[in-house]
């Protein structure tokens, strides 16, 4: 629902729901400089805030990684036999489905730009005072993935305006991320040519490219080392997994993690390049 239409289903008037929004105390998502808001995540903040409810225990949330796809990320978790499942179709898709109690986790990498900070701002809007961390994966490389050679000699965002560009979907961190630099660099997405509909993972950007159907789109290093393509650093940002307090504890959770403290996870990470992992595991966000 959009703003008007969230007035409507709750009554109130759209002020009010701007001013819930400013004070971060109801779920939503912004989305191409729009406030949007999921009716099931509504239903449920609705029901927090009821009275005279008995509490009913929540359903376990099944073993899935929702989220940003993240090579190292998917590397660690076959690599280790921790039996997690992967769904990775952005990050703000991600987070959506573990509000709603579809993921164990969510990886995420979505940069609030009047704030300058990650993944935080999104997680507060979505799960307003609930018992959630974000902890630091990695910070990796993002720029621009481009054919080996770089044929058209490519140096930043203004040369590829004309260009045919592999987009990424709505709620994807780099796409979020696109807009800000385009928007730094005195560009729009109306400057943007896509290369046909969009892409749901940076290795099908990847893929695009190396294909010829492509000639420039964004993503990390690592997917353009491991296709053997050009890349141009533009940003570097900060990858998190999100996961309730008490789920961190859960055998399989557990095991990732300590797979990732081993030697053949840093090596991993070396070999991927692009990476940092030296604050892997800090805690950057911890709810009420």
């Amino acid at each position: 629902m959009n703003t008007r239409e969230l007035a409507d289903y709750l009554g109130l008037k759209e002020r009010k729901i701007y001013d819930l929004v400013a004070k971060r105390e109801i779920p939503c998502t912004r989305v191409t400089g729009k406030w949007l808001f999921h009716r099931e995540l509504i239903d449920r903040w609705l029901l927090e805030h009821a009275e005279g409810l008995g509490t009913t225990p929540a359903a376990e949330p099944p073993a899935i990684v929702a989220g940003s796809h993240d090579p190292l990320l998917d590397w660690a978790v076959r690599e280790s036999g921790c039996g997690l499942a992967l769904l990775f179709d952005g990050s703000l898709d991600g987070l959506t489905r573990f509000a709603r109690g579809e993921a164990l986790a969510c990886g995420m990498h979505v940069l609030d730009p009047p704030t300058g900070e990650y993944n935080a701002p999104a997680i507060r809007q979505q799960l307003p005072r609930q018992p959630v961390v974000a902890l630091e994966w990695a910070w990796r490389e993002q720029g621009l993935i481009l054919p080996a050679g770089n044929p058209r000699s490519v140096a930043g965002l203004r040369d590829v305006a004309e260009l045919r560009f592999a987009m990424r979907q709505t709620g994807a961190g780099s796409l979020v991320l696109l807009e800000q630099l385009l928007a730094a660099a005195e560009l729009s997405m109306a400057d943007i040519h896509p290369a046909g509909p969009p892409r749901r993972g940076e290795l099908e950007v990847g893929l695009m490219i190396a294909g010829g159907d492509a000639d420039a789109g964004l993503g990390i290093r690592a997917v353009a080392r491991q296709l053997g393509l050009d890349f141009l650093s533009l940003a570097r940002e900060r990858y998190d997994i999100v996961v309730g307090r008490r789920d961190y504890f859960e055998p399989a959770l557990q095991r990732l993690m300590g797979f990732v403290r081993g030697a053949a996870f840093r090596e991993q990470a070396e070999r991927l390049t692009g990476y940092d992992i030296g604050g892997l595991g800090t805690v950057r966000y911890n709810g009420p």
